[in-house]
């Protein structure tokens, strides 16, 4: 009998420092942070009807790392009550367009330097938050050099061309660790920029 009981100890001590094991391995990054822009005067037309998504500007959308994120905003958009329509379908006056952006960059230890990572998808700051007449960034510097940080950019147009949303969303996690790599941020990114859509405009908020 003292023998069982000393087993069930050695396995529940191998249990526990297995799991502490598990949890050393997983990316130590930051919350999502995430800030939205909605049209005052067309709020009610979000979260309805039809949606193409589309690459914004300097994206490739043929990379596979571009189609992830792409990918996890689509889901999201058909979370939040959108019908997404297929690659590729064309525009009216009836559909919406999402355009999703993304920009990747290693963080300087100076403070404010951003260094740009190629991965496939392209890049530029563009006009983020200029569609609803703002414009505000997400302050990113003064952190530590082996970082890297990601950003997810998306706009909804309506059928009519009008910015009816605007979102940005970043995520720090180190270099070389999961969470930097596209398969896995990209849904912890696209949840971030669609939690509580369409948002509280120009609030910037953290989801763990």
């Amino acid at each position: 009998m003292g023998f069982s009981c000393t087993s069930r100890s050695i396995a529940v001590s191998m249990a526990a420092a297995a799991a502490l094991l598990a949890g050393a391995c997983v990316s130590p990054a930051g919350p999502v942070e995430a800030v939205r822009f909605v049209s005052p005067d067309r709020a009610s037309e979000l979260g309805r009807g039809s949606i193409r998504v589309t690459a914004g500007d300097g994206m490739d959308a043929g990379s596979l790392e571009y189609r992830s994120y792409a990918a996890a905003v689509e889901r999201e958009l058909e979370r939040v009550g959108y019908q997404v329509l297929p690659v590729g379908a064309g525009s009216g006056r009836d559909v919406q367009t999402a355009t999703v952006r993304i920009e990747r960059m290693v963080l300087s230890p100076a403070g404010g330097e951003r260094n740009p990572v190629s991965v496939g998808v392209g890049g530029g700051t563009g006009g983020f938050g200029s569609g609803l007449g703002v414009g505000i960034g997400i302050n990113l510097g003064g952190r530590p050099k082996d970082r890297i940080a990601t950003e997810l950019f998306a706009n909804i147009r309506s059928g009519d061309g009008v910015v009816l949303w605007e979102g940005r969303a970043s995520v720090e996690a180190k270099a070389g660790t999961p969470m930097a790599d596209t398969q896995l941020n990209a849904a912890k990114l696209a949840q971030g920029l669609f939690t509580g859509f369409p948002g509280e405009s120009g609030a910037t908020i953290k989801v763990p």
